[in-house]
């Protein structure tokens, strides 16, 4: 019997919800990360977490987990 041993260049991956779209996500990522793997640029959306706004200040400190949920709205200007 071989022991297994895990691979650390490989992150376990969370489900999450991102705009009602099933997605999977390395763990361990903040709100900022998880805006930069979308290709989203921080400073057009707003992000809502689980039913609550999360204020921008708070992104990097906001830690997203297996069975979240995200709204990002994105602003678009124009005229």
């Amino acid at each position: 019997m071989r022991n297994r041993v895990s691979n650390p260049t490989i992150a376990k991956q969370i489900k999450i919800v991102v705009n009602g779209e099933p997605r999977t996500a390395p763990s361990g990522q903040n709100l900022v990360d998880i805006l930069a793997n979308l290709g989203l640029e921080a400073d057009r959306v707003a992000i809502e977490l689980n039913r609550s706004i999360v204020r921008k200040s708070d992104w990097s400190t906001t830690f997203v987990t297996d069975g979240a949920c995200l709204e990002i709205v994105q602003f678009v200007g124009g005229g």
